[in-house]
């Protein structure tokens, strides 16, 4: 049995963030579990209501970006651990308000950066700051070739620019101060509690209401896949046993253009819907290119998987009908994300105690 730790996990009430801290509070039932979260519009605790009453779980609501929030945080916690998922994460956001962006991206991850180097000084023996970063940093790839950890980078978005500078601070207090970090950068992920601003569930709940699936320029950008949980574990596997310094890429071997995606998810919809073949794709609208548009994504994983023994569990196709399942099974969680009376989950969970 791993040895007791006190884990704090940021962003943990988002997408990729609830099922890293699922798997770490049911996985590890000796560590305790803290969940930081600023709740904004993508981070709902309904992600998480099946953690409530977890003896080695506990949620703390607070912003990454107020420095004195933090450093209070890290003064009145023992830290073992930090899992640093909080981040602005939405390209088409970052072209409207580029500055939120690097306000959470690189001056929320330089506070938790002090605020570690400040708890640990004393020793670094037994600690890891970890920062959970995305392909995008290396730019846009052509029709061939693959991003590794040694890849250039090459931002082009002020999302992706903000992550790269993230990046790049995780790097620096590694060499400058030896605080032990380790970095990973991942492809698109998929699944369960994803936000509806994405393009997968974006497209089951547009499919299920019949409206149009907007699609950008041609669809023919690539994009490499990998579902959510798989990646809980690549982040669990890298956590434990990541090589302190190190960059790991992981990736799902999975490259679909967006249309040929969209095609498929229609496909699926149908079938679970019992509408005619060929019904949803007649939503598919196509509308202007997103400013700065990637060409291609695509990840070579092969480091994670020799270091580490960490592949994908599931093919693509089996992937998405989960996740179309998922989110018909759940449609009042999509109803309530789409209305915004998610937003009112905390007041109601945590003020009324």
């Amino acid at each position: 049995m791993a040895s007791k730790q006190v884990i704090l996990v940021t962003g943990g009430a988002g997408f990729i963030g609830s099922h890293v801290v699922r798997r770490l509070v049911n996985r590890y039932p000796n560590y305790e579990v803290v969940n930081l979260d600023v709740l904004t519009y993508a981070g709902n605790l309904e992600n998480l209501k099946d953690l409530e009453s977890a003896p080695n779980y506990r949620f703390v609501k607070g912003d990454i970006t107020d420095e004195a929030f933090v450093n209070q945080l890290f003064a009145e916690e023992h830290f073992d651990g930090i899992i640093h998922l909080a981040a602005e994460s939405h390209v088409d956001r970052s072209i409207t308000t580029p500055l939120a962006f690097v306000q959470t991206n690189v001056m929320g991850t330089a506070n938790l950066l002090n605020a570690a180097r400040k708890q640990w000084e004393a020793s670094f023996q037994g600690k890891l700051f970890y920062h959970v970063s995305t392909d995008e940093v290396y730019g846009s790839l052509g029709k061939e070739g693959l991003f590794t950890e040694t890849t250039s980078y090459d931002p082009r978005s002020p999302y992706s620019a903000s992550k790269a500078s993230s990046d790049h601070l995780v790097r620096a207090y590694w060499h400058t101060y030896g605080l032990p970090i380790v970095i990973s950068n991942c492809s698109n992920n998929y699944g369960p509690n994803q936000f509806p601003e994405k393009l997968i569930p974006l497209c089951i709940n547009n499919i299920r209401k019949s409206l149009p699936l907007p699609i950008y320029g041609k669809g023919e950008n690539v994009r490499d896949w990998l579902y959510v949980e798989d990646h809980a574990t690549a982040i669990d596997l890298v956590y434990h046993q990541g090589k302190h310094g190190e960059t790991y890429n992981i990736g799902g071997h999975n490259e679909w253009t967006n249309i040929d995606l969209v095609r498929q998810l229609c496909a699926i919809m149908d079938t679970k819907l019992g509408r005619e073949a060929g019904t949803s794709a007649q939503l598919i609208t196509f509308v202007k290119d997103r400013a700065g548009h990637d060409l291609r994504y695509a990840i070579d994983a092969a480091k994670i998987e020799q270091e580490l023994g960490w592949t994908p569990s599931l093919q693509f196709e089996e992937g998405l009908t989960k996740t179309v399942d998922w989110y018909l099974a759940n449609q009042t969680w999509l109803d309530n994300i789409t209305s915004g009376d998610y937003q009112g989950y905390y007041e109601q969970q945590y003020h009324s105690r």
